[in-house]
């Protein structure tokens, strides 16, 4: 005899079949059903009840970002569905993989405006791979099993899946779930032609100074082995975007730096003396290249990325792979020759150098009180002390900028951060989903005091379900990024950045969060040593001054090699014997 459930339940065992385990959300009155049958799967299925809807979407993306899994959201309709628009963007951008369930009102309510109703599907299609309306219970075993694939093949992103609540109630034959492999029409790992490869292969053997630019896509795609095999072979210098952090271990000898407006000097002045650029995984982000038609000069570009609508869209390329990066680097490695680039490689130890002496000397030596590029002390000190696999979260902002660059990975995986978007309250939410993602790593979370405000409330996840999160405030009583602009570009007319903060440690006693306060650099390696040590969530706040700036920078509209070292407007240039 066949047995009938509600359409409710089959999301639920959908779930279960596509192998999730954990998910994040808020209940509501037009997801109800879904919850109810919820509370009869808790031994297969987790809940994190977060304190927002976007605070539950950027804890699946923190989740899905550190674990390579499908982060799954569930909300109700109208206002729950709009506060997960942020994340949805964002999620977009970054190519992070998820599946988000809005409740809707039903199906013979819609388009009367009724309580709570709003088009979910209309306000999400632009930014989402796939976004579809469940109006009966038929319809949930193939929306949520496509729903699935689309996420996680291909370029990831967010699918939404607008649930109207009839079909949560109305009952169904069950029938075994069937996961989707295939989508007529939709091609998520195109086959790369040989001919393809040997041409790329052609201008890295003819070259002399080429660079390899590794962002997102290496990690998505598992190349991280293959990038360093085809750089160790090749003898060429590594550079990441953001997102491709931790492709490349920190220390391993050819890996040079941050691309960026707040980089390492050595990637981005040499990305105008190279002759050849090798963009694996990235997108030419206007963050990275500066003025388009100041960028890369003297270089021929070769784009390898899965994404066929990147290519050519910011940067003009001379040869693409359109396919998956770790099959296309694989590829690769054979047809490339074994050489040896002593020289390139020796102008990007010189600028490192000089950007040892002239940016990170003053950053890190010898001043009291803090100041905001002692944020990189902070953070290469916190990565040192939090063992041996550490995960960094960042919020947005100055905070974000200097920690991302001298936190030391050691494998992949070990940076989330918002790129694409830029979201200033994403690091919170973030850091409790990668702890729920990776529990025997230790995650170290950096935000300014702007960003730690817009989603505080999340303090009380961390209370309700102990994630043992390292929280560490810079806290100089500004928007700090903004204040940089203001003074470096608008005469120091500081228009609504200065902010009266509470105390943020009495808002973690309230929580029974563990915490201090530092003030001073001579405080600073016990504070951590205490953090890291302790087994629970701990709250760093860190004082430090509004005044100092994030060096080096490329400021907007610049070419990428016009690198700004310190409040003077000193220009970076090269040393004759640096040529």
């Amino acid at each position: 005899m066949s047995e009938k459930i509600s359409g409710a339940e089959v999301m639920i065992r959908g779930l279960v079949a596509e192998g999730v385990d954990r998910v994040f959300g808020y209940p509501g009155g037009a997801i109800i059903p879904v919850y109810d049958k919820l509370y009869d799967y808790t031994d297969s299925i987790t809940h994190v009840l977060t304190r927002h809807e976007q605070g539950a979407i950027h804890a699946a993306q923190g989740y899905a970002r550190v674990s390579g899994r499908t982060g799954v959201v569930i909300v109700t309709s109208g206002p729950a569905a709009t506060n997960v628009i942020t994340g949805l963007s964002d999620a977009m951008m970054d190519s992070t993989p998820l599946v988000v369930i809005t409740g809707q009102v039903f199906s013979s309510l819609l388009g009367s405006d009724a309580f709570q109703e709003t088009d979910v599907v209309g306000i999400t299609q632009p930014i989402t791979k796939w976004a579809y309306q469940i109006r009966s219970a038929a319809e949930i075993e193939e929306a949520l099993a496509r729903a699935f694939y689309i996420a996680n093949t291909g370029r990831p992103g967010p699918v939404v899946l607008d649930f109207a609540k009839n079909a949560q109630n109305e009952l169904t034959e069950w029938q075994p779930y069937r996961r989707c492999n295939f989508i007529r029409s939709y091609i998520p790992s195109p086959e790369i032609p040989e001919a393809d490869l040997r041409r790329v292969a052609d201008l890295i053997n003819a070259s002399r100074k080429p660079m390899i630019l590794a962002g997102h896509g290496v990690m998505i795609s598992g190349a991280e082995k293959a990038l360093a095999q085809l750089a160790e072979k090749a003898d060429i210098p590594v550079a990441a975007t953001l997102l491709g952090l931790s492709a490349m271990p920190s220390d391993h000898p050819l890996y040079k730096g941050m691309l960026g407006m707040h980089g390492n000097i050595g990637p981005n002045y040499n990305t105008n003396q190279a002759d050849l650029i090798i963009a694996v995984g990235m997108r030419f982000d206007d963050r990275v290249t500066g003025e388009p038609d100041k960028y890369a000069p003297k270089a021929k570009i070769v784009h390898i990325d899965i994404d066929a609508s990147e290519f050519d869209k910011n940067i003009r390329t001379d040869a693409t792979i359109h396919g998956d990066a770790r099959k296309a680097l694989e590829g690769l490695l054979p047809m490339v020759r074994e050489t040896s680039r002593t020289e390139w490689l020796e102008s990007f130890d010189i600028a490192a150098r000089i950007e040892e002496e002239t940016v990170i000397k003053d950053a890190v030596g010898g001043t009291d009180p803090m100041a905001p590029p002692h944020m990189g002390e902070v953070a290469r000190k916190v990565s040192l002390a939090a063992g041996a696999d550490p995960v960094l979260v960042t919020d947005v902002g100055q905070n974000q900028m200097l920690s991302a660059r001298y936190f030391r990975y050691s494998s992949p995986r070990s940076i989330i951060t918002s790129g694409g978007l830029g979201t200033m309250g994403f690091g919170l939410p973030a850091a409790i989903g990668a702890k729920m993602g990776a529990p025997e790593r230790t995650v170290c979370y950096f935000a300014g005091d702007g960003g730690f405000q817009m989603t505080m409330q999340e303090l009380g996840t961390i209370m309700q379900y102990g994630t043992a999160v390292k929280m560490i405030v810079l806290n100089n009583d500004y928007l700090g990024n903004v204040r940089q602009w203001q003074a470096m570009f608008y005469n120091n007319r500081f228009s609504q950045t200065p902010m009266i903060n509470p105390d943020f440690n009495a808002i973690a006693d309230a929580y029974d969060i563990a915490n201090e306060s530092v003030a001073h650099r001579c405080e600073l390696d016990a504070a951590i040593k205490r953090m890291t040590e302790y087994p629970g969530a701990y709250l760093l706040n860190v004082r430090i001054d509004e005044r100092d700036m994030v060096f080096p920078m490329t400021p907007n509209g610049s070419a990428v090699d016009h690198i700004i070292l310190n409040e003077d407007n000193d220009i970076f240039t090269m040393p004759e014997n640096g040529k």
